[in-house]
């Protein structure tokens, strides 16, 4: 029998324990891109959250369907009526809307102390990719995006902004703006696309401010650091929830969709930014057969060393 000499058998290690070390590296860094959900915690089941000082409605014709809570302003200045909301109106006081508001300051805090929260971890979410300031007409897939001004801005006559999930109801969107200018700008008629498995509830929106104009059909969750104002007509798949401003509505139309992950612990390490990074189950397929013949190869090369020998 023909005898394979060690530097052979060391060469053949060495070149299959390469390729297995490239599929390692393209396996992680393509499962690195993917993000996990923006936890909203005790936010995730308001429709709107407001600060201060009030949530208005010209008219008193829209219809909200979720919560609705506004601290640290008092429960007066929650401008709805019991029958405009399917959900619970929460307030600080023993003032607001009757006979369904409720009065629950503590729960209140947890909310908004979990949006800042829910705020901070989109706002350091990366690899970012940045756009135009111009979203209609174009289309996007899961991913995080800033814009290349102050502002994000979708207009009727571009076209919608469409969202495309790739057949992964589980992608995420988020959209980065500064604090400086208005950060999200949405211009009557305008228009939100959701394709291939896409849900309004893994769409996100971080600015310092939101204007929504009329009759626009918009999705996914606003995070304002300030106000949020929509115009007459304007139909919102998601949630407005404004840290320190208001939320002004006219005739609008608001139901809150939650995706299973948005209410729950949220597992980022304090301190260290949530890159979305995680280990999906087709990574460890690649890599646990690759390691465990890696390791097979080793012991052979060890057990042949020593019959040369």
């Amino acid at each position: 029998m023909k005898k394979i000499s060690t530097r052979s058998l060391v060469s053949t290690i060495i070149g299959i324990s390469a390729v297995f070390i490239t599929i390692f590296a393209f396996t992680s860094s393509y499962v690195s891109a993917v993000q996990s959900t923006v936890n909203l915690g005790a936010a995730s089941p308001f429709a709107i959250l407001s600060g201060t000082p009030n949530i208005t409605d010209a008219g008193n014709a829209s219809v909200i369907r979720g919560n609705v809570g506004l601290n640290p302003a008092t429960g007066a200045g929650i401008g709805l009526l019991c029958s405009q909301v399917t959900g619970t109106i929460y307030s600080v006081d023993a003032t607001g809307p009757l006979p369904c508001r409720v009065t629950d300051g503590p729960l209140l805090v947890i909310a908004k102390n979990n949006l800042t929260n829910a705020y901070t971890d989109a706002a350091g979410r990366i690899p970012v990719t940045t756009v135009p300031t111009e979203l209609g007409g174009t289309t996007l897939i899961a991913g995080v995006y800033d814009s290349t001004s102050t502002t994000f801005g979708i207009t009727a006559g571009a076209g919608p902004l469409v969202l495309d999930a790739q057949n992964d109801s589980s992608s995420v969107f988020i959209f980065q703006a500064p604090f400086s200018g208005t950060g999200l700008t949405v211009g009557p008629g305008s228009a939100i696309s959701l394709i291939n498995g896409a849900q309004a509830c893994n769409v996100f929106w971080r600015v310092d401010t939101a204007d929504i104009g009329t009759t626009a059909n918009f999705t996914g969750t606003i995070m304002a650091l300030n106000s949020i104002s929509v115009a007459n007509g304007a139909t919102i798949q998601g949630r407005l929830l404004a840290r320190n401003g208001d939320v002004t509505l006219i005739n609008d139309t608001i139901t809150n969709t939650v995706c299973a992950g948005n209410d729950t612990t949220n597992n980022t390490i304090p301190g260290l930014p949530n890159t979305g990074t995680w280990l999906s189950s087709n990574a460890l397929v690649t890599i646990i057969p690759s390691l465990v013949l890696l390791g097979v190869l080793t012991l052979a090369y060890v057990a042949r060393k020593k019959r040369l020998i």
